[in-house]
């Protein structure tokens, strides 16, 4: 297991570190709309919430030679279920037609209080469609337990 920290991405609060990399997985600890300079929340509508946490993953993800396309699963995290349309045209227009699993829940409260926090998981998919190929439906079973 190796655990990630990239420059540039917004510090942890806690003590976690960016991303872990595990065998062909990744597993991204969540982000908030922080600005990574200030460490801020930026914006004060979910429009401008999620997309800084979106270009906070993306600095993630491109600092371990990833980007958005890789994300085979998402999880939205969000204070009020009143800012799902907000949020869902955002993550849409960012993720440019790339649609992984996604779950959105309503949180009560985050630790920075923030409108929208996402956590993503990624794979090479080359090893993925090869699992995909030779055990189908122990792959789906499989892979949503580790990507969960």
């Amino acid at each position: 297991m190796e655990k990630i920290f990239i420059d540039g991405a917004p510090a942890a609060i806690g003590p976690y570190c960016h991303a872990v990399k595990t065998g062909n997985l990744v597993f991204c600890s969540g982000q908030t709309p922080l600005d990574p300079d200030t460490m801020k929340i930026v914006g004060p509508t979910i429009e401008e919430q999620t997309r800084r946490v979106l270009e906070n993953i993306t600095t993630v993800l491109n600092g371990i030679g990833l980007e958005l396309k890789d994300i085979v699963k998402t999880t939205v995290f969000l204070k009020s279920m009143d800012d799902f349309k907000g949020m869902n045209g955002v993550y849409a227009e960012m993720f440019d037609g790339h649609t992984p699993a996604r779950s959105a829940i309503a949180v009560k409260q985050n630790p920075l209080d923030a409108m929208v926090e996402i956590a993503k998981s990624c794979g090479i998919l080359s090893v993925l469609f090869t699992l995909k190929q030779t055990w189908p439906i122990l792959h789906c079973s499989f892979f949503s337990f580790l990507v969960s």
